[in-house]
């Protein structure tokens, strides 16, 4: 899982999640509640949290569960964690290799012809390096 710091950016660069049955996200409250909601990560399922669309927007609804006597939040209060096949999901065609180094690991992508490599002790976090610089250029 991609730290949260990685997340933000990720989300502040213009990624856009469309929540599944599966995915990962921590909570991005303001005030007292946000040391709380960054240490909790939470999973969309159809069982205990599920993703509701409206014409006025997209909420996560908290089905049954007691956990902070959360009913729903905004989606825009969420941070979303794409694990490591999603990260490599979505570069697509830009993705060339993943390289296991002495003591990390390199993703290597390539962008109108040029090659750029993002080298990180964990996996998922040079994925995530690698999409954060891709969606920054495509801006």
């Amino acid at each position: 899982m991609i730290s949260r710091e990685l997340a933000l950016a990720l989300r502040e660069a213009g990624l856009v999640w469309h929540p599944e049955s599966g995915d990962r996200f921590q909570l991005d409250l303001p005030g007292d509640v946000e040391a709380e909601a960054e240490a909790d990560v939470f999973t969309v399922s159809e069982m205990t949290i599920e993703a509701r669309r409206y014409p006025s927007g997209t909420i996560l609804a908290f089905n049954g569960t007691t956990e902070w006597a959360l009913d729903s939040v905004a989606f825009a209060d969420a941070v979303w964690l794409p694990r490591e096949d999603q990260l490599r999901e979505l570069l697509r065609a830009t993705f060339r290799s993943l390289t296991r180094l002495e003591d990390s690991f390199e993703v290597e992508v390539e962008l109108g012809g040029e090659r750029m490599r993002f080298d990180h002790p964990d996996v998922a976090e040079a994925y995530g390096l690698a999409l954060l610089e891709l969606v920054g250029r495509s801006r």
